[in-house]
């Protein structure tokens, strides 16, 4: 679990009131400033001259996406220890950055198949729109309820291998995921962001808002990802 590594301190839920509002308004500052790193290193490389040759590259083959998926996870894993560090603030700050990157390279073919081939100009941004509104949604429901959520992580993992298992198959073998998975990813994602969510208000030390914010970034992006699917599919 991220709490158990990431830099110590009081639990949120233990600590003053004054640490704990402190603790989440950092958490939620730097996850608006992921998602900001995000956008604009996506629109970079989406109106860069490079964009078609790397999508062209990424998706040159069952075997490359494969490739790109596992190094995606091998760098995901690395920029998640790096912000648990309990000693280096400057090493947090390069995970979470390592992380945005990451999911920049990794979502450039779907966003870039949005923009230039969907021949709807509006698509990225109703995703992103959908996407806030069920993330503030979410929010909302644990910070009003302040239910702990930590019950649906064997679920959510379970629920993650098998989804990673479909598609390392459907690579494998040539057949395509369609909305109904989608649709099935789009509730695992609103699992995460509830569980994290949940996470940041019971489970942190109040040191560790950039593990947390990476962690939550992690579930936007998830979320983002396959209601763009489901979107792209519906044209």
């Amino acid at each position: 679990m991220a709490w158990e590594t990431a830099t110590g301190g009081m639990i949120a839920a233990e600590a003053p009131v004054s640490e704990r509002v402190a603790f989440i308004r950092k958490t939620y500052l730097h996850l608006g400033g992921a998602v900001l790193a995000f956008i604009a290193l996506e629109a970079a490389l989406l109106n860069s001259p490079l964009a078609r040759p790397i999508v062209q590259t990424m998706l040159g083959g069952r075997m490359s996406w494969l490739l790109v998926l596992g190094a995606f996870m091998l760098v995901g894993f690395i920029a998640e220890r790096w912000a648990q560090s309990a000693t280096s603030p400057a090493m947090q700050y390069l995970g979470l950055g390592l992380y945005v990157v990451a999911e920049a390279i990794i979502m450039l073919p779907l966003l870039y198949m949005a923009a230039y081939v969907s021949g709807d100009p509006t698509i990225i941004p109703k995703a992103g729109v959908l996407t806030g509104l069920v993330f503030v949604g979410l929010t909302g429901t644990v910070f009003l309820t302040r239910r702990d959520f930590s019950w649906l992580r064997p679920a959510l993992t379970i629920a993650g291998f098998a989804a990673l298992g479909l598609i390392v198959v459907s690579m494998l073998f040539g057949f395509t995921l369609g909305t109904l998975f989608a649709a099935v990813m789009v509730v695992v994602a609103a699992g995460y962001i509830l569980y994290y969510t949940s996470n940041v208000l019971h489970h942190y030390p109040v040191g560790s808002h950039v593990s947390a914010a990476l962690t939550l970034f992690a579930a936007v992006a998830l979320l983002f990802w396959y209601i763009l699917r489901i979107l792209s599919d519906r044209r």
